[in-house]
């Protein structure tokens, strides 16, 4: 028994954790089935490094900042046949990322917008792509603070950084002209470099005039559409399956 400690002692000094939390289920596993020492050594090492594999993907999911752990999984598409079902797992695969594609989803409030984007972010978490989430709201505060403390550059990397960044919301309201400049560089800096996934209820064409400068503008949403998958969301809000009673009363105070 005391070397099974001092073999644990070992273990976690240097940081073999996954070993560490299945040696004794490994030990008795071997005793039982009669293993070898190398197929022993083979299960030992097998739960370490699915171990870091987990880690670095808590990890990642962490710094994404999602909103919720939204899944394809756990998204009802018969709920609304017209979702492109086929054509989102495809996307699914992240090979849009490895070709610094982006995707733009649009349409009405409550049609699966924000869970869809979260979910292919979570997609590609699991594949080992680096994610951030952001309300498009949120961002351009951001930025707007780095412009006022002088550490806009730095927050700016803070979002040019991931492989993938998702930002949702986007084009609810009029831009003012320092948050149209900053989109500009944040858009112009990831084309062709890496990728975005963008939700919005209002379709492209309707952006244009949120700008104040129709210079900016073009400038701005051609380097993002170009290079984009675009999904129009249509039918009725998927919030009335997760909360019927809303529904239920939205249809009672209509009558």
């Amino acid at each position: 028994m005391a070397d099974i400690h001092q073999l644990e002692n070992k273990l976690r000094s240097l940081k073999l954790n996954g070993m560490l939390d299945t040696l004794n289920l490994r030990l008795s596993q071997a005793q039982k089935d009669s293993l070898g020492f190398i197929q022993f050594l083979e299960l030992l090492l097998e739960d370490e490094v699915q171990h870091r594999a987990n880690k670095r993907l808590a990890s990642r999911i962490t710094k994404a900042h999602f909103e919720e752990g939204k899944s394809l999984e756990g998204f009802d598409f018969s709920f609304n046949p017209k979702i492109p079902a086929q054509y989102i797992h495809d996307l699914a695969t992240c090979r849009f990322i490895e070709r610094k594609e982006s995707i733009i989803f649009y349409g009405p409030v409550g049609v699966g917008k924000t869970h869809l984007a979260q979910a292919l972010g979570h997609q590609a978490c699991r594949l080992g792509y680096s994610v951030l989430f952001s309300k498009a709201i949120r961002l351009l505060s951001d930025l707007g603070g780095g412009r006022a403390d002088g550490s806009w550059e730095k927050r700016l990397h803070h979002y040019l950084k991931p492989d993938l960044l998702l930002i949702d919301d986007f084009a609810l309201k009029e831009f003012t002209r320092s948050q149209a400049e900053d989109l500009y560089e944040l858009i112009d800096r990831r084309y062709r470099s890496s990728s975005m996934i963008v939700t919005a209820n209002r379709s492209p064409k309707d952006w244009y005039p949120l700008f104040p400068n129709p210079v900016i503008a073009e400038s701005t949403l051609d380097r993002l559409i170009s290079c984009s998958h675009f999904i129009t969301l249509t039918g009725r809000s998927y919030r009335t399956l997760l909360r019927p009673d809303k529904a239920l009363a939205k249809e009672v105070a209509t009558m």
